[in-house]
């Protein structure tokens, strides 16, 4: 196939890198290349198919690391995706035409990114426990009193899980991307989980009186049940069901914050976001978010650079569109 003197064909190792591409299911190349071959005899470009926006950013031997763009029309919404090389099929360009080049999949796992759930993930820690702890200033009724009131935070949100673990508080929900020949459709709201911040930041305050700061960020989540815990039926095990970057970037966003903050590169802060959940927020078209406060860290699941930017809940929530549903 593509044998046409127009058609340039990229293999694995050499798909164009940081350029718009188009991922589309292999069902489409038979179509797509007699569209080509009649575009090319002087007859109307039928845009056959469906594509999905991205960009590749590196090759390694068995993948290629993408920037996945599930929404371009009313958010700015990225993820970061692995390509496995036992997906790909080919990579075609027609420049006399100015065809992006378009990357041909395996329409499973295509259809998976499309249909399947994925996760937004806030790791809020409490500050001053550890001095709290040493001056006995934490009691059980207090610590109780505290597992109440997050019990009735969580009852307003059922489409958010919470899952309390020493001095942590860690907050999962799912979404979906959906596709235009499904039942299945786009539900990502990252806001959701911003507006919830505050409500947690008053229980800890009036509880504890504690201050608290979260870490967030969104993407593939290899556990991709619907369903948000795993309980066992011995009620004796709980999984969060949470693998891949964005639980990972938590952890790493953590660390390099407090490694930061101690040799004082930058302030403390609220909230934390990864730049890819950051920039999908839907701001008030007056708020330069590109200036805002950010700082870089090291992931070992995504080449660099990688950025988080820092914020307080008001100013961010004051900066949000209003428009949205919370």
């Amino acid at each position: 196939m593509f044998e046409h003197e127009f058609i340039d064909i990229h293999s694995f190792e050499n798909v164009p890198l940081d350029r718009d591409i188009f991922l589309m299911d292999e069902k489409w190349m038979q179509a797509y290349e007699a569209d080509l071959l009649g575009t090319f005899a002087g007859e109307e470009y039928k845009y056959v198919g469906y594509i999905s926006y991205a960009a590749a950013r590196s090759i390694k031997s068995d993948a290629i690391e993408l920037s996945w763009y599930p929404n371009i029309h009313d958010r700015f919404h990225e993820m970061k995706v692995t390509l496995p090389r036992s997906q790909f099929i080919t990579c075609t360009e027609v420049r006399q035409y100015d065809e992006k080049p378009r990357v041909f999949v395996r329409g499973e796992w295509l259809n998976g990114l499309h249909l399947r759930p994925h996760s937004v993930f806030a790791l809020v820690d409490a500050i001053g426990v550890r001095l709290a702890l040493e001056n006995g200033t934490l009691d059980n009724s207090r610590l109780v009193l505290l597992r109440e009131r997050i019990d009735a935070i969580a009852g307003r949100y059922p489409t958010v899980a919470f899952v309390s673990f020493a001095d942590s508080l860690l907050l999962k929900s799912n979404w979906f991307v959906g596709a235009w020949d499904s039942a299945v459709k786009y539900s990502y709201e990252p806001e959701t989980i911003v507006r919830l911040l505050p409500e947690i930041q008053f229980v800890y305050r009036e509880v504890l009186g504690m201050e608290i700061y979260a870490v967030i960020a969104q993407g593939i989540n290899e556990y991709y049940e619907d369903r948000l815990l795993h309980i066992s039926s011995t009620q004796n095990h709980v999984s969060l069901n949470s693998l891949g970057l964005p639980f990972a970037q938590l952890l790493e966003i953590d660390s390099a914050v407090r490694s930061a903050i101690r040799v004082g590169d930058h302030r403390p802060a609220e909230v934390y976001m990864d730049e890819n959940f950051y920039h999908s927020l839907r701001f008030s078209h007056d708020f330069d978010k590109n200036h805002r406060p950010k700082s870089s860290y090291i992931s070992k699941m995504s080449t660099g650079p990688n950025y988080y930017f820092f914020e307080d809940c008001q100013m961010l929530l004051a900066n949000l569109r209003t428009n949205d549903a919370a």
